[in-house]
């Protein structure tokens, strides 16, 4: 980069400020346009597809540059946010006409991925979470903040592993630590998760740092407040007033699922393609307001281990479905309540608007129809609902007086406020339409006066009111009638002493009235500011209304029942369950439902069967049964009794860690290592196939060893699949474990799944069927069923590089077959020569799936010429 005494004023300020902000976009205000320079122009012009240009073009370094305009900044900005980068907007910070050589720039907020308040990218029902680490060498604590609603809270983590959990079930999108923080966990985090690593190692402690702590106590959760609220006040650069008190928070405190159980469970997610369809928040989402969509995701992500507070939702659950009708008249009420919590954030960062406030009105005037339905339906169990929903009836009625109903979304152009509202605001309009009146006036009496009836009186920013008159008609106006202003190609331009006077009338009238406007546009926002706390607390209120009325609805659509808990009994009794998401996609006609029975003295089910038959369905469908059930939901069975839980372990499908260099065995041994040193007897294991991933023998025998360790030691209700039928023996010596299968039939050859959980271990596991159901070549399924037959009557294992009569009888009767059936096409002719030749000689294993394509296809051409 070229030396700062080469540039002119303007560059070195540029490079002044962009030296502060090496991590950042700099968007420069120039005019109308925010410039980039240098670096920034080169990448932002690649990423936004805007213009590269260069400043001095005619220098020997001319310098990059590109712009977007100031009013259409925003898409630009949010392009940028949501690849991962920040910006910062550097705007004039005081008034050219009174400036004194450079006007004076300054950086006023430094968008990032965790404090975007207003974007295309931030959904509805989502969180944008800003997260911050601390640690003192023995444990972490970890602090976020949702920006846009003001949520804050903390918690104590016991080991790393526990951080990424988090930091997974959060999707946070930014993690600020100090700058000495571990490097290796940095990049775990930036890896694992894709997340934007930012740095502060402030330590100032301010009033409001005091005020939004003094409910915490531990000096780890302080210290990573500390950097979060430092962050967030070098990036913002104003008072964050919406931001709630900190809550500490304890995970052990609810079901805890570490993110591969969430992601195995699809939760949120799906594992295809990282949608929402397809999870359980899609089958429960019957939502009417955004927060209350934010709510459902937080309940999911933690379900409640307090009986107590558990039976309170269901009761409150079982009170909506009891009253049918009035729960539509609350669905309606709440489809009219617009996004209390990012209102009242806008409102606290400045960046409000008048039809915002219109919204914040109309939610808060649905809150005394919400009080008088939920009144009409309450049993007892909505007392403490009732008494938080608060109208905070002054907000309404100052924004009733104040706003006006169709408010531009621009507040400083005016027709924010509304005609009464103010005096003086009512006589500069007074003034400005009866100026525009008499200026129509004007114009038809100087039309009847000088006989011409194209005479026109227009305006214009440069010369103000005119009157004009084309040059044909020009003859017919008596010389003086007029002072003449400005002469066109077909007309000329003038002005009278009287519209001279009129003129500044209108205009200072114009201009007074928009400054006067905006000034108690801000006065009503401050009014509103002071309601910022009542009006969280209404939102925390009405979004579990709303998810509790989401899950009646569910329940009701989908005939669920309330589910007993115990915490004292170790009891599963969940009768004709089913997996709630897979029967919404298949319909109840075709669902077959299954029931898990497990009594105290039963702690391990042992499920053997055929792939393809129901048994990690069967698994899944328990482990979100549980979920719903500890977060107050009824169940998908025709009746349930199940023990809460602490924790859920699963260990489903396979899965490589390329990014930490583990294989599909590491992270299967690894994920098994967490059930087994942390579960307990409270605990629910789902174990599919665990073994699977390595040689038979070492596989079966660590299964058997798994098994046997946890009936031993962890006590765990456990549900455990698998193809290794020799481990249903373990029935006889370990008295907790029970052998079930499930069912499949075989008819002609053909096998058929019923999809049913019996007693009992599986006769065999179809392996050889299901590759038939999946089109695997005859030839092939023959060999299988060969080798099948030998390894069953000799009772031995692989066969591979051993002799075998039995086997070396059917290699040769398969060969002599093979033989006649080949004989059956004769000799072969020249151009099928030439295919066989040109298929021994292509190592089709280095070909991609489309060249492979590309090449059969060619050898067809060559058989058909």
């Amino acid at each position: 980069m070229p030396q700062k005494t080469k540039h002119t004023p303007m560059m070195e300020q540029y490079l002044a400020i962009k030296a502060q902000y090496q991590d950042a976009f700099l968007f420069y205000r120039l005019g109308d346009f925010y410039e980039m320079f240098y670096d920034d122009a080169i990448k932002a012009s690649q990423i936004l597809e805007v213009t590269l240009t260069s400043r001095n073009k005619n220098a020997d370094d001319p310098i990059p540059m590109c712009g977007v305009p100031y009013h259409a900044a925003r898409g630009y900005i949010d392009t940028l946010i949501e690849k991962g980068y920040k910006v910062a907007l550097c705007e004039q910070v005081e008034d050219p006409k009174t400036a004194k050589g450079m006007v004076k720039r300054e950086v006023v907020q430094l968008i990032t991925p965790g404090t975007v308040m207003d974007a295309k990218g931030l959904e509805a029902k989502n969180n944008n979470y800003l997260t911050a680490l601390a640690t003192d060498g023995q444990q972490y604590s970890l602090a976020y903040a949702d920006l846009t609603t003001g949520e804050l809270k903390c918690t104590l983590l016991s080991d790393f592993e526990d951080v990424i959990n988090e930091l997974s079930l959060l999707q946070t999108k930014e993690v600020v630590v100090h700058s000495d923080f571990e490097v290796a966990q940095q990049n775990i985090i930036k890896q694992r998760l894709n997340c934007m690593i930012s740095y502060d190692d402030q330590v100032a402690e301010n009033a409001t740092f005091q005020f939004l702590t003094q409910n915490i106590a531990h000096n780890l959760m302080k210290d990573s407040l500390k950097i979060l609220l430092n962050y967030l006040n070098v990036t913002q650069k104003r008072t964050l007033d919406h931001l709630q008190r900190a809550e500490e928070y304890t995970i052990d405190h609810f079901l805890k699922l570490d993110h591969y159980s969430k992601r195995n469970l699809e939760l949120t997610e799906s594992i295809r393609g990282e949608s929402k369809k397809g999870t359980m928040l899609w089958l429960l989402d019957e939502t009417k307001t955004a927060m209350g969509g934010r709510l459902l995701k937080q309940w999911i992500d933690r379900p409640l281990i307090q009986k107590k507070k558990i039976e309170n939702r269901q009761q409150i659950v079982q009170n909506l479905l009891n009253h049918f009708f009035e729960r539509m008249d609350l669905n309606e009420a709440l489809t009219k309540v617009y996004d209390l919590e990012r209102l009242a954030g806008r409102v606290a960062f400045g960046n409000v608007n008048g039809r915002d406030l219109i919204q914040l009105k109309t939610s808060l005037n649905q809150v005394p129809y919400l009080i008088e339905i939920l009144s009409l339906m309450n049993d007892g169990e909505l007392d403490q609902i009732l008494t938080e929903l608060d109208p905070v009836s002054e907000v309404v009625e100052k924004i009733e007086a104040a706003i006006s109903e169709d408010a531009p979304l621009a507040i400083k152009d005016g027709g924010v406020i509304k005609d009464g509202y103010h005096e003086t605001l009512d006589q500069y309009r007074d003034a400005m339409r009866n100026g525009k009146t008499w200026i129509a006036q004007l114009e038809a009496e100087e039309r009847e006066k000088t006989g011409i009836k194209t005479l026109k009186v227009g305006y214009n920013r440069v010369f103000g009111y005119y009157i004009e008159i084309t040059k044909a008609n020009l003859v017919n106006l008596p010389e003086g009638t007029y002072e003449r202003k400005q002469t066109l190609a077909n007309a000329e331009r003038f002005i009278t002493p009287e519209l001279k006077e009129k003129e500044t009338l209108i205009l200072e009238a114009e201009e007074k009235s928009m400054d006067l406007e905006y000034q108690l546009f801000l006065e009503v926002r401050e009014v509103v500011k002071q309601y910022i706390d009542r009006l969280q607390k209404l939102a925390k209120t009405i979004a579990a209304v709303d998810v509790m009325q989401s899950f009646a609805t569910v329940s009701e659509k989908y005939h669920f029942v309330k589910p007993e808990m115990t915490d004292t009994e170790q009891v599963i009794e969940l009768i004709d369950g089913r997996h709630p998401v897979v029967e919404k996609v298949l319909g109840q006609q075709s669902y077959v439902p299954n029931s898990v029975v497990m009594d105290k003295a039963t702690s391990m089910l042992l499920i053997t069967g055929p792939n393809m038959s129901g048994k990690s369905t069967y698994m899944r469908q328990l482990a979100l049964t549980v979920i719903l059930a500890q977060m107050g939901c009824f169940v998908p069975a025709s009746k349930a009794k199940l023990l809460i839980f602490d924790q859920i372990f699963t260990r489903i499908g396979a899965a490589d860690d390329l990014i930490s260099g583990q294989s599909t065995f590491m992270v299967e041994m690894m994920e098994a290592n967490q059930a087994l040193m942390h579960g307990t007897p409270n605990s629910l294991i789902l174990f599919d196939e665990i073994g699977r991933g390595t040689a038979t023998y070492d596989g079966m025998a660590l299964a058997e060893a798994i098994i046997e360790y946890i009936q031993q030691h962890v006590h765990a209700k456990t549900l455990f699949s698998t193809h290794y039928h020799e481990l249903t023996v373990l029935e006889d010596t370990l008295p907790a474990l029970k052998n079930i299968h499930v069912g499949a039939v075989e008819e002609d050859g053909q096998v058929v799944f019923l999809h049913k959980i019996m007693e009992g271990p599986a006769d065999k596991s179809y392996g050889i069927h299901v590759a038939k159901l999946a089109g695997l070549p005859d030839e092939l399924l023959t060999r299988a069923n060969t080798i099948l037959t030998a390894l069953e009557e000799k009772d031995q294992g692989p066969i591979i590089g051993k002799i075998d009569p039995v086997v070396i009888q059917k290699k040769e009767e398969y060969l002599i077959e093979e033989e006649q059936q080949l004989s059956l096409f004769g000799q072969l002719s020249v151009e099928e020569e030439a295919v066989v030749q040109a298929l021994k000689q292509k190592n089709v294993m280095n070909m991609t799936p489309l060249q492979a394509m590309m090449f059969l296809s060619e050898l067809q051409e060559q058989l058909k010429s």
